[in-house]
């Protein structure tokens, strides 16, 4: 493997290549006008000056429509004082036209029934190069053609969770970048870095871009936000893994990243992520550096990134195994130190973050797209590496910025029109239930289901967001007798399929008393804080009686939202209506009435996250 040394030297050649042969394309100096022309380029064609204006004077570009004669062509070109010159063997003709006349003879030609196109020489600027005294060490931005991603976008207006050890916000190249986080291993809103860790992955992955300061990241442009997850030598938890990420996603957060090994395989972690990926987030992970093949399950609720050097080879300590979904660099990575300078680390732990980085660009270029678009583009975009499709080292290939903003940016929103189907598994039709009753079912969708909702005689009882989706149903709240049990199953355009069954309810009949005692109710999701997205609420109630003539009712904001009988209700909130502004408090509230007419109510208030 080539010494670090060699890589910078490479590195360094490579950007002073990239960015002549930009200016030598698009905005000659004069030096390079007059040299010789590069091979296959027309020695007539008008030299490319810069005339401090949006588009070229004395020049436009015109497409003739197959079939066109030649003479017929260069007729209807002098009609307008115009000489063609054909680029290549392609059909694109760049035309000589008066000076100060292109506006008008393109609005003359943009219409004529035999050109496919005409329009101006547009002004384009050179590929980003920045200005940062790091960038030019900094081998994996041009290895992932970072510079033509900036192009287009640096990331504005998305944040990246940092889950990790804190961040040094005070840091140069950080500084003015973070946004609110929290402490989950202390619970306090303190997130320095008490390990350094967290740092490191902050900056490959926000670090500010073009400040004349340190280094350069990929999406220099984004917020980033500390969740520090880790005690002081550098250890995290499951559980403070999916508070951070839970927290995260009810803030509005749509990145995170988690640089450590082992949190994908944890079954609680995957379902916090999930969580995150239905309110339209994605969670980017480290693979590990273990140097061996893991038997990790594969999951689509997070992205596992296994790490590569520059020569694009697997690196000799990143893990692998087929639970790998894509693959970055990760060798000798310069980026953002917890002591305010400068530093190159290597790890998987710098491969998750500026795989982050790149969805957040994404996100940035089509703010549109689902977090299910959004990964099937990153996937697709990727540099295949190793065995053809999917592998055990490089996943669906090495992230590549460039195609997978490019994706992002010409995406179609696909609308999906095929509903989901469903059965239910578990009661069978005709059986007779009594208490806890489970209730299986068996889901399919062509993208992907977003929620679940089990109905019972008309009453919504409980709604599941995440897969396996299946539900427990509390027949007790439930008159004895025939009930109906509806599966509703819904995609994310909300399309919607269904499965009804019908059961007998034979649960023992309590004595009957005077009741003067008021139902138990309480609200048991959403908890108090902040919330984004479609939101679930659920509410159970218990009675010193039966629950089963309980009404439940549940409002937001004093109007009624939902209402059913039992013991539980269940219903979702969609947060995004633009009526609901961001940072706006709202409380929902439920009551119980058993049979007596005894009452009693419930309440939290809730934040919509900014």
């Amino acid at each position: 493997m080539e010494s670090f040394r060699q890589i910078l030297a490479a590195s360094n050649r490579f950007i002073t290549a990239s960015a002549l042969s930009v200016f030598s394309v698009v905005i000659l100096p004069p030096a390079i006008a007059d040299a010789a022309p590069p091979s296959g380029h027309h020695p007539d064609l008008p030299h490319f000056q810069d005339t401090g204006e949006s588009f070229a004077r004395g020049r436009i570009l015109v497409i003739p429509r197959a079939g066109l004669p030649a003479a017929e062509f260069s007729k209807i070109m002098k009609e307008h004082g115009g000489k063609a010159k054909k680029v290549g063997q392609s059909d694109l003709h760049i035309v000589n036209v008066p000076a100060h006349a292109e506006e008008s003879i393109v609005a003359r030609l943009a219409d004529h029934p035999h050109l496919k196109l005409a329009e101006l020489d547009r002004k384009v600027s050179p590929s980003m190069t920045p200005n940062d005294p790091y960038y030019g060490s900094e081998w994996h931005l041009p290895k992932i053609s970072a510079q033509n991603a900036w192009n287009t976008t640096q990331g504005s207006g998305v944040t990246i969770a940092i889950l990790d050890s804190g961040i040094n916000g005070a840091h140069p190249d950080l500084n003015g970048k973070m946004v609110s986080g929290w402490n989950f291993y202390d619970n306090n809103p303190n997130t320095s870095d008490v390990f350094g860790h967290g740092t490191l992955v902050a900056g490959t992955a926000a670090a500010i871009t073009n400040n004349g300061t340190g280094v350069s990241s990929i999406a220099g442009q984004s917020k980033i936000m500390p969740i520090r997850i880790t005690d002081t030598s550098g250890y995290g938890y499951a559980s403070t893994i999916v508070q951070g990420l839970v927290w995260a996603s009810d803030n509005g957060v749509r990145v995170a990243n988690v640089s450590f090994g082992g949190a994908v395989g944890i079954l609680s972690v995957q379902n916090a992520a999930q969580y995150m990926k239905d309110k339209g987030g994605l969670v980017i992970a480290a693979a590990g550096n273990t140097g061996t093949e893991l038997t990790t399950i594969p999951t689509t609720t997070m992205i596992p990134v296994s790490a590569t050097d520059a020569n694009d080879a697997i690196a000799s300590w990143s893990s692998y195994g087929n639970f790998v979904a894509m693959s970055a660099p990760g060798v000798n990575i310069w980026t953002t130190r917890r002591e305010g300078n400068y530093k190159t680390a290597s790890g998987t732990s710098l491969s998750s973050p500026l795989t982050a980085g790149v969805v957040a660009l994404m996100m940035s270029a089509n703010t549109k797209l689902s977090s299910l678009e959004i990964e099937n583009l990153l996937f697709s975009s990727a540099v295949d590496l190793g065995a053809s499709g999917r592998d055990p080292y490089y996943g669906y290939g090495r992230v590549n910025a460039e195609a997978a903003v490019q994706s992002a940016v010409a995406a179609a929103i696909v609308q999906d029109t095929e509903a989901p189907s469903v059965a239910i598994v578990n009661p069978l039709e005709g059986a007779t239930v009594n208490g806890l009753v489970p209730v299986d079912i068996e889901a399919f969708d062509n993208i992907g289901i977003s929620r679940a909702e089990l109905w019972v005689n008309n009453t919504s009882v409980a709604v599941d967001t995440s897969p396996p989706f299946a539900f427990t149903w509390d027949s007790t709240g439930t008159q004895n007798g025939a009930a109906n049990l509806t599966v509703y199953v819904f995609d994310a355009t909300n399309n919607m399929g269904s499965s009804s069954i019908n059961v007998a309810v034979d649960n023992s009949t309590p004595p009957i008393v005077v009741d003067t005692e008021p139902p138990v109710v309480a609200i048991t999701n959403p908890v108090a804080g902040n919330v984004s997205g479609t939101v679930t609420i659920t509410v159970n109630a218990s009675d010193n009686n039966s629950t089963a003539n309980i009404v439940l009712a549940i409002y937001i904001d004093d109007v009624l939202k939902a209402t059913g009988t039992g013991g539980t209700l269940s219903t979702t909130w969609n947060t995004r209506p633009k009526n609901l502004k961001a940072g706006s408090t709202h409380t929902i509230k439920a009551t119980a009435t058993d049979a007596a007419g005894n009452m009693s109510a419930a309440s939290v208030n809730v934040t919509i996250a900014k």
